[in-house]
C-alpha cells in the first residue's frame, strides 16, 4: 500500500450502498445557489465507474424531455448528500455507452432481482472490509510514526553513551550477581524475529 493511500484513507465515505453499472440510483446532490444550499435529486442508469480511492467517479444517465443527459458525479465527494438505489439491473458489462445509441423500449435494462438474505450478506462483507481495513491502516500508520521516533532518539542515545561519567560504554555489558556477562539484547532480538515469522 502506498502512502498516498494512506493519507486518503481518511477521507473516503463509508456507509455507501453498494453499487454497479446498470443500475438505476437516485443521486441527492447539493447545489449552491447565490449563497443558499440546496439539494437537488438526478435519478438515472449508471453507465460506468471508473477511477479508484479517492479519485472514483460514476456516470449516471437519463432521459430528460427526450434529450439525453448524463452527469459524472465523484464517488467520495461531500456534495452527495444522499445516494439511494432504486432497482438493480442484469447487465454484461462493465461500460454501458451502446445505451447512447439505443431510444424506447431497446434501451430498457432487465432488473437483477436479489434475495433479501443474499443483499444482508453483501452489506456485511461490505461491512467487514471496512472493519478490516482501518485497523490495517491505523496499524502501518502506527509503524512509520515509531520508525520516525526512532531514528531521532538514536543521535540522543549515541551522544549519551561517549558522555558516560565513568568512562565506559553504557552499551557494554556489565556483570552480574552470579559473576557472569549478561546475554546482549541483539540475540533477544533474534529470538522475537523468529517467533514473529513462525506466527
Amino acid at each position: 500500500m502506498n502512502t498516498t493511500d494512506l493519507v486518503e484513507q481518511s477521507y473516503l465515505r463509508k456507509g455507501l450502498p453498494i453499487f454497479r453499472p446498470g443500475d438505476t440510483v437516485k443521486v441527492h446532490a447539493r447545489v449552491v445557489e447565490a449563497g443558499r444550499e440546496r439539494v437537488q435529486v438526478f435519478q438515472g442508469v449508471v453507465i460506468r465507474r471508473s477511477g479508484g480511492g479517492l479519485r472514483e467517479t460514476f456516470t449516471v444517465r437519463k432521459i430528460s424531455f427526450g434529450v439525453g443527459v448524463e452527469r459524472t458525479f465523484p464517488l467520495h465527494s461531500p456534495s452527495i448528500a444522499k445516494l439511494e438505489i432504486v432497482q438493480r439491473g442484469h447487465v454484461r458489462r462493465a461500460k454501458l455507452y451502446y445505451l447512447r445509441d439505443l431510444r424506447g423500449k431497446k434501451a430498457r435494462i432487465k432488473e437483477r432481482r436479489i434475495d433479501e438474505s443474499k443483499l444482508a450478506a453483501m452489506e456485511a462483507m461490505a461491512a467487514e472490509d471496512e472493519a478490516i481495513e482501518d485497523p490495517v491502516d491505523a496499524g502501518s500508520m502506527e509503524a512509520i510514526e515509531e520508525a520516525e521516533t526512532a531514528a531521532e532518539l538514536e543521535p540522543d542515545a549515541a551522544q549519551d553513551t561517549s558522555e558516560n561519567d565513568s568512562g565506559e560504554s553504557a552499551t557494554e555489558p556489565g556483570p552480574t550477581e552470579s559473576g557472569t556477562v549478561a546475554e546482549a539484547e541483539p540475540d533477544a532480538s533474534a529470538d522475537e524475529a523468529e517467533e514473529r515469522a513462525e506466527a
